[in-house]
C-alpha cells in the first residue's frame, strides 16, 4: 500500500468547508442528522468605514444546511462574529458570502449537491429536502434559483444550433381539457453524432403564433444558422417556420408520416369490420386477430404472421383494408431503405400514386394522399438530412412525462418549465464533466 497517498484525517476537508472559508472545530452528531460547529477561517477584523481595526463584540450561531453525509442531512452551525470599531464606532458582522448566499439557508456546497441530484441522479425535490433537512419550499426555492443562476441563464446555451426540433407537449390533465406549452429542441448533437438532443424552451400554448413569436425574440445571427426544422404534422409550425427561418429546410418527421398511414389501416378496419360484422371487432373477428399484425412491417414480420395477412386477404370483402395496407406497407418500405436516394424515389412514387388516384370508397385513404401531397416537399426532405427526424424530441417528451410522474404532477408552469430544462437541457456534463 503507498501510503504517500494519504493524509492526516481532518474534519474540514472532507466535509468541504475549506472551500467555503470555514474551519471545523467540533462536531454533534446523532442517528437523525450532524451538525458541524465551524468559524471563519480567516476573519477580517478590520473596519469597511475608516480603516480601524474592530474588536469583537458578540458571537451568534448561524445555522445552515449542508450537503448530507450517507444521506443523513448535515448542518453547518457558523459562529458568526460581530465587530465593533475603535474609532468611528461603526458595527459589522464577518463576511459569510464565500459560504452562503445572502438570505440563503443552504450552504454553496449543499446548493451544489441538490442541483447535482436534480439534474444528474434525477431526484425529486422532496428527496433533496429530506436529505438537506429543510423545508420543500425552501429546497425548491433555492435549487431553482440556483439552476437558472448557474445553467438556465447561462449567454452561451443556445450556441452552436443548427437543427431544431418543436412539438406540443401536454403539462398538466385537468377535468376542463390539457395544458399545452410548445418544446423546442436542439437536435444539432443528434445529426452531428456528438451526443443527446436537449431542450432549449418551452412556451405556453400551441399555435403558429407561439413558435413565431418565439423564433422572432432570437437575433438574426442565430436564426440564420438554422439549417433544419424537424416537426410533426402540424402546418402552424410549418408556417412559422417559413416565415421565420426562410433559409431553413422544413423536414416533415418520418415517425408522424408513418402514423398517417397506420392511422388510415386502424380507420378503414375498423369501417369494413362495423359494415361487414354489424358491431365493433371481437376477439374471434378476423379483422381484430390481425390488428397489430397489420401494422407490422413486412421485413420484420415472421413467416406465421405473414401466413396470417395472406388467409386473411383471400377474402374478398376485406379488399379495402387490403388496398390500405399495401399503401401502408410501401411507406415503412421507403423509410427503411438503405439508399436515401432509393428511399426518397420510392416516397415520391407512393405520394403521386395516392395523391390523385385513389379508388372510391377508400376515404381514409384519399385524405392521407391529400396530406402527403401538400406536404411533399416537407417529406422528400427527410432523405436529404436522413436522421433529422423529430423522434429525440418525442423522446424527451417521454423524460417529461417521467418528471411528471416523480413530482406527482405539477400545477406552477413556471416551476415546471425550469425543472424541464435542468431535466432535458443537456447540463448534465456541465455539472459533471466526466460523464
Amino acid at each position: 500500500m503507498h501510503h504517500s497517498i494519504y493524509s492526516p484525517a481532518d474534519l474540514t476537508t472532507f466535509t468541504g468547508l475549506d472551500s467555503l472559508g470555514l474551519t471545523a472545530i467540533a462536531q454533534h452528531i446523532t442517528s437523525a442528522r450532524a451538525e458541524i460547529l465551524c468559524e471563519v477561517t480567516t476573519p477580517n477584523p478590520w473596519c469597511q468605514s475608516c480603516g480601524a481595526q474592530g474588536i469583537p463584540r458578540d458571537t451568534v450561531i448561524r445555522r445552515i444546511a449542508h450537503a448530507p453525509f450517507s444521506w443523513r442531512p448535515t448542518a453547518l452551525a457558523i459562529r458568526h462574529r460581530r465587530y465593533r470599531c475603535t474609532q468611528c464606532h461603526h458595527v459589522w458582522r464577518e463576511d459569510l458570502t464565500q459560504a452562503v448566499s445572502p438570505r440563503q439557508k443552504i450552504s454553496k456546497t449543499g446548493l451544489r449537491w441538490a442541483l447535482y441530484g436534480l439534474v444528474n441522479q434525477h431526484l425529486s425535490i422532496s428527496r433533496i429536502a429530506e436529505g438537506l433537512g429543510v423545508s420543500w419550499n425552501t429546497a425548491n426555492d433555492a435549487v431553482l434559483a440556483e439552476g437558472e443562476r448557474l445553467l438556465i441563464n447561462d449567454s452561451t446555451r443556445f450556441d452552436g444550433v443548427k437543427v431544431l426540433g418543436v412539438d406540443e407537449h401536454v403539462w398538466r390533465h385537468t377535468r376542463d381539457g390539457d395544458k399545452y406549452v410548445t418544446v423546442i429542441v436542439d437536435l444539432t448533437p443528434v445529426m452531428e453524432d456528438t451526443g443527446a438532443s436537449r431542450l432549449l424552451d418551452m412556451i405556453p400554448g400551441r399555435s403558429k403564433a407561439v413558435f413565431k413569436t418565439w423564433l422572432a425574440e432570437r437575433d438574426e445571427a442565430w436564426k440564420n444558422g438554422i439549417e433544419v426544422v424537424a416537426m410533426d404534422g402540424f402546418t402552424g409550425f410549418k408556417t412559422a417556420a417559413a416565415e421565420e427561418l426562410p433559409q431553413a429546410v422544413e423536414v416533415l418527421d418520418p415517425f408522424h408520416v408513418v402514423k398517417l398511414g397506420s392511422d388510415a389501416l386502424d380507420q378503414t378496419r375498423q369501417r369494413v369490420q362495423r359494415v361487414q360484422h354489424g358491431h365493433r371487432g371481437r376477439k374471434d373477428d378476423p379483422l381484430y386477430q390481425c390488428r397489430r399484425t397489420l401494422t407490422t412491417g413486412l421485413s420484420l414480420a415472421t413467416e406465421k404472421q405473414k401466413a396470417k395477412v395472406e388467409a386473411l386477404f383471400k377474402k374478398p370483402e376485406y379488399e379495402p383494408v387490403e388496398l390500405v395496407w399495401s399503401v401502408y406497407q410501401k411507406m415503412v418500405d421507403a423509410y427503411r431503405q438503405s439508399k436515401p436516394e432509393v428511399g426518397r424515389w420510392a416516397m415520391g412514387q407512393l405520394i403521386e400514386e395516392i395523391g390523385t388516384k385513389v379508388p372510391k370508397g377508400l376515404p381514409e385513404l384519399k385524405k392521407v394522399g391529400g396530406t402527403l401531397r401538400r406536404r411533399k416537399s416537407d417529406i422528400l426532405a427527410y432523405f436529404d438530412h436522413v436522421g433529422c427526424s423529430n423522434g429525440p424530441t418525442e423522446a424527451l417528451n417521454g423524460r417529461l412525462e417521467h418528471l411528471r410522474g416523480i413530482a406527482l404532477g405539477f400545477r406552477n408552469l413556471t416551476h415546471y418549465v425550469a425543472r424541464s430544462l435542468l431535466e432535458t437541457g443537456g447540463f448534465r456534463k456541465v455539472l459533471h464533466p466526466h460523464l
